[in-house]
C-alpha cells in the first residue's frame, strides 16, 4: 500500500509540474514569441555614412539657426463705418423707445475698431533685439508682438522700412538674443542645399529645406509699393528657391547647411495662395546693407542714377553690336540727374559698375542700391559699338522739378481738339484729366491715329497711346511736340516714348521723305 501511495504522489505530481509547463509555455513565452513575431529585428538598409552625415548636417542646420528666428504677429486697427437702417417707428410717439434709435446706434457701434490680425517671420541681426523683417508684414501694424523660440513674447517696435525693397527693421527689449551669421553670396551656389525658417500657416519654427534655383531674378512685380510716384523703383534681385515657403514664412530666413543667412523669405510664385514649387528670397547682400543703413538712421537712404533700364535680349545685343547678352540698356534717363550729369545717354548700355559686370537690369539696381549717396562710381557703357568709362557721382532718392520749354509760336489746341503732325504723319490731341487717369501719366500729348500706317506702324508706333517724351525731352503739350520735331529733316530719326495701356516702349520712327499736309 506504501509503494502505491508513493506511486500515485509521484503521477500527481509529475502531472501537476507538467500542467504547470505547459502553462508557462502557453502563457509567457507565448507572449514572447508572439512579441518577436512583430517587426523585424534590424532596419533593412544602414545607412550609407555620406547619408548620414547629410541628415546630421540638416539636425544640424534647424537646430542651430532656429533660435535667430522669431514669429510676428500684427495687430492693425480698421475702422469700419456703416449707415445702420432709420426705424420706421421713430417718429411716432407711441414707439418713444425707437425714437433715438438711430442716434444711439450710430453713436455707439457706427465706428467700430476691430482688430484685424496678422502673422510673419523675421530674424535676429543683433543681440540686443534688431530684427529683420519683411515690410509687407509690419507696415500698418498698430502693435507687433514678437513670440522667440523660447516662447517669451515681447512688444516690438519699427525702426525703419523701405518699400523699395520690401525690408524693415523692428527692436525688442532684452539681451542675449542669437543673430545670423551673413553669408558671403559670391560663395553660394545654384543647385546649393538650403533650409528655410518661419513660422508658415500659424505652425510656430517650421523648417524645410531644398535647393537654390537660381539667383537674380528680376522683373517678378512682387514688391508693388502703392505709391502715387512715376515709375517702379522696387529692387528685384531675388534668389529663387524649390524650398517650400508658405503664407506666414515672409520675413523668415534661408540659411545654407552651415547655418549662414542667404537671404530672406518673401514671395511665393502661387495661384492657390500656397507653395507650389518656387519662393523668393531677398538676397543677403542688400539685407545687410538696407539693415546696416536703417539701424545707424533709422532709414534706408537710397543712392539713385536716374535711369530707366531694360535687361539685354538676344534681339538688343544684334543691333547694338554686343558680343555677350550681358548689360542693362538705358530706356530713358531723369532730367537733372546724376545719369544725365555724367553724360549718360539713351540707348547706352551699362555693363559694369566699378568694374564688376552687369548681366541684368535688376543687378544694376542692386548693385547702385549698395552705394550711398555722394558716393562716385566708375560705369564701363557701351555706346556706339564701343566701350567707354563714365565716373557718376550718385545721389539720394529725390526726384526734381522738370521745367518745360515754352513756344511761342504756336497756340496750343484745346483738350479734344486734333492736329496733325505733318513731319511724322499722325494725329495728336492734348490730353484731359480722364486720358491721365486712363493711361495713368501726368504729361503727354494723346496719339490719336497714324497716318503712315506702312511706314511707321511696322515700326511699333500704333494709335491709342501717350507720347510723353521725343528724344528724351519731356512732352507736355502739343507745342512741345511741335519743338522738338522743328529741327527734324526727312531721313532723321526720332526717339519716341509711347505709354500704352498695358506697356511703354521707346520707339525709333525715321521722317518720311515726303508728305502730303492734311488737316483733321
Amino acid at each position: 500500500m506504501e509503494k502505491q501511495k508513493v506511486i500515485k504522489i509521484l503521477a500527481i505530481s509529475v502531472g501537476g509540474l507538467a500542467v504547470l509547463v505547459g502553462l508557462y509555455f502557453a502563457f509567457f513565452k507565448g507572449q514572447i514569441f508572439a512579441q518577436q513575431d512583430i517587426g523585424a529585428s534590424k532596419p533593412p538598409i544602414e545607412i550609407n555614412p555620406t547619408i548620414k552625415a547629410l541628415n546630421e548636417a540638416f539636425t544640424a542646420t534647424a537646430n542651430a539657426v532656429i533660435p535667430s528666428v522669431v514669429n510676428i504677429r500684427v495687430k492693425i486697427k480698421q475702422k469700419i463705418s456703416r449707415d445702420l437702417p432709420v426705424i420706421p417707428f421713430e417718429e411716432d410717439e407711441r414707439f418713444p423707445f425707437f425714437k433715438d434709435w438711430n442716434d444711439f446706434f450710430r453713436r455707439h457701434f457706427q465706428d467700430l475698431e476691430p482688430d484685424v490680425t496678422s502673422a510673419g517671420s523675421g530674424v535676429f541681426v543683433t543681440s540686443d533685439g534688431y530684427i529683420v523683417t519683411n515690410n509687407h508684414v509690419v507696415e500698418k501694424a498698430d502693435e507687433i508682438i514678437v513670440l522667440t523660440h523660447e516662447k517669451k513674447e515681447y512688444k516690438a517696435r519699427i525702426i525703419g522700412t523701405d518699400k523699395w525693397t520690401d525690408l524693415a527693421v523692428i527692436k525688442i527689449d532684452g539681451e542675449g538674443f542669437k543673430p545670423v551669421h551673413f553669408a558671403n553670396l559670391e560663395d553660394v551656389q545654384v543647385g546649393e542645399l538650403v533650409v528655410a525658417v518661419g513660422n508658415p500657416l500659424g505652425l510656430s519654427s517650421t523648417v524645410t529645406f531644398g535647393i537654390i534655383s537660381a539667383k537674380g531674378r528680376g522683373g517678378l512685380s512682387v514688391i508693388r509699393p502703392n505709391v502715387g510716384e512715376k515709375g517702379n523703383f522696387a529692387i528685384e534681385n531675388f534668389i529663387q528657391t524649390d524650398a517650400p515657403i508658405n503664407p506666414g514664412n515672409s520675413g523668415g530666413g534661408l540659411f545654407t547647411l552651415n547655418g549662414s543667412l542667404v537671404g530672406i523669405n518673401t514671395a511665393i510664385a502661387t495661384r492657390t495662395g500656397t507653395y507650389i514649387g518656387y519662393g523668393f528670397a531677398i538676397p543677403v547682400d542688400l539685407v545687410k546693407t538696407v539693415v546696416t543703413e536703417i539701424i545707424r538712421k533709422g532709414k534706408f537712404d537710397r543712392a539713385y542714377l536716374g535711369v530707366y533700364i531694360r535687361s539685354i535680349d538676344e534681339t538688343y545685343a544684334k543691333a547694338l553690336g554686343l558680343k555677350k547678352i550681358k548689360g542693362a540698356f538705358v530706356n530713358e534717363i531723369e532730367p537733372n540727374s546724376p545719369a544725365e550729369k555724367a553724360g549718360i545717354q539713351v540707348e547706352d548700355v551699362i555693363l559694369a559698375v566699378d568694374g564688376k559686370e552687369i548681366n541684368s537690369s535688376n543687378e544694376l539696381q542692386v548693385e547702385i542700391a549698395k552705394r550711398r549717396p555722394g558716393e562716385t562710381v566708375e560705369l564701363t557703357i557701351w555706346r556706339n559699338r564701343k566701350e567707354i568709362k563714365l565716373k557718376v557721382k550718385l545721389a539720394s532718392r529725390e526726384r526734381g522739378e522738370l521745367v518745360e520749354e515754352r513756344n511761342t509760336d504756336f497756340i496750343e489746341p484745346r483738350p479734344g481738339q486734333s492736329v496733325t503732325i505733318d513731319k511724322l504723319g499722325i494725329v495728336v490731341s492734348p490730353l484731359d484729366d480722364k486720358l491721365k487717369e486712363q493711361f495713368e501719366v501726368s504729361n503727354g500729348v494723346y496719339l490719336k491715329e497714324v497716318k503712315d500706317r506702312s511706314l511707321i506702324d511696322e515700326r511699333g508706333l500704333s494709335p491709342n497711346g501717350v507720347i510723353t517724351k521725343v528724344d528724351n525731352i519731356e512732352i507736355r503739350s502739343v507745342k512741345d511736340l511741335n519743338k522738338a520735331l522743328e529741327n527734324k529733316k526727312p531721313g532723321d530719326a526720332v526717339l519716341l516714348r509711347v505709354k500704352y495701356k498695358n506697356s511703354t516702349n521707346i520707339i525709333a520712327v525715321e521722317i518720311p521723305e515726303s508728305k502730303e499736309k492734311r488737316e483733321n
